[in-house]
């Protein structure tokens, strides 16, 4: 393998440092998603273990998933970009020929297995971004000619996932569309002056003129004025986080997992670990997140190309948003939207995914080590 005619040396390391955050933050999964579903998976599916055993097989299969990227050369992606971005929508299409869960339709299911083909879109705008970008070079810097070509394939992502009643990936959608933009080189006046109160006044009114989403948001302001409706999720969310204190109850000792909290192990499984690991267990995810995050900034600063620099950026982003939404939503410091913790939550596709772009993420890192050894 080559890049711009140097030899990539196979036994070149790969960021230790975001490895081994990967690594504990997947532990911390596995072991919660048990925690936290074990009596809802007994009252429901007759085993305390059956989210654990799934989350573990598909743990497995994304640290396979992800040590193969890790060993493929990222510059690769550049070949399959376009084929990726256009097969894609058909995914997102093909979800509406599904039978709908919860009176969303996500998910494409194939007997006991489902995909959800809108965690595979962003990674896949990500990719497809920072091939557009490094091709546009200084033309990035051109509103009409520059910005908003990508902002119209981020929308086109977003939109289809939209109609799956999905506002939030949609907005990570676009947020991350956002912030690779401003990467690569787009001038702030346009981007925060422009682009950015577009995309908050659209949000805004995607939230407001929807009923289900305006009564989330008017029950954040106040979820006890719905307390078995709408407020209900966010209200067991504080008893939880309250009742842990600074040390929590002890692992396994949350009351709120006792089918109080609806599914525990999906997107609150945050208030489950603040409920049995208190505010110290907090701290160290949100510690763990920050670390990850600054791996992922440095390793995207390091890159050896504009290309990498992006990718790095765009899979960073990622899962700096998403960990940030769902923290926030879980803590009432934003409404309830459906939003993963990534690597902790349960969600085979999800974590599967996730995994795969983690490897692309560690294959830049590797590349990073050419640099500073002159090979």
């Amino acid at each position: 393998m080559k890049v711009k005619g140097v030899k990539l040396n196979s036994k070149l390391k790969v960021d230790l440092g975001l490895l081994y955050t990967i690594m504990l933050l997947l532990a911390v999964g596995v072991v919660m998603v048990y925690s936290a579903s074990s009596y809802y998976g007994m009252f429901n599916y007759k085993s305390s273990t059956y989210f654990l055993l799934r989350q573990f097989v598909f743990t497995i299969i994304g640290l396979i998933a992800m040590f193969i990227f890790s060993r493929v050369d990222y510059h690769k992606f550049k070949d399959i970009a376009w084929p990726m971005y256009l097969i894609t929508p058909f995914l997102l299409v093909s979800v509406f020929f599904f039978k709908a869960t919860k009176g969303a339709q996500r998910w494409i299911k194939l007997g006991p297995l489902s995909f959800q083909p809108s965690e595979l879109a962003k990674y896949v705008i990500v990719i497809m971004l920072a091939t557009l970008l490094v091709k546009k070079g200084e033309q990035i810097k051109e509103f009409w000619k520059g910005v908003v070509p990508c902002l119209i394939l981020g929308g086109i992502y977003a939109i289809l996932i939209l109609a799956q009643k999905n506002l939030s990936i949609a907005s990570v959608t676009m947020i991350v569309t956002f912030i690779l933009i401003v990467v690569a080189g787009a001038k702030n006046k346009q981007m925060f002056g422009i682009v950015l109160p577009m995309l908050a006044m659209a949000a805004a009114g995607f939230a407001f003129f929807e009923p289900y989403r305006r009564a989330r948001l008017m029950n954040f302001i106040n979820p006890w004025q719905d307390p078995a409706g709408n407020g209900y999720q966010l209200i067991q969310s504080f008893y939880a986080l309250g009742a842990g204190g600074v040390t929590g109850l002890g692992l396994g000792q949350s009351r709120q997992k006792t089918l109080y909290m609806p599914e525990p192990h999906n997107d609150f499984i945050f208030a489950i670990i603040g409920e049995e690991l208190g505010l110290i267990g907090c701290l160290v995810i949100i510690g763990l997140f920050i670390f990850f995050i600054y791996r992922g900034i440095k390793i995207a600063i390091e890159a050896r190309d504009d290309y990498g620099t992006l990718l790095a950026t765009g899979i960073t982003s990622i899962v700096a948003v998403q960990a940030i939404i769902n923290i926030a939503v879980v803590t009432g410091s934003m409404p309830v939207t459906g939003v993963p913790l990534p690597f902790i939550s349960y969600g085979g596709s999800a974590l599967v995914i996730n995994l795969i772009a983690m490897g692309i993420l560690l294959n830049i890192s590797r590349q990073t080590k050419i640099n500073k050894k002159g090979v």
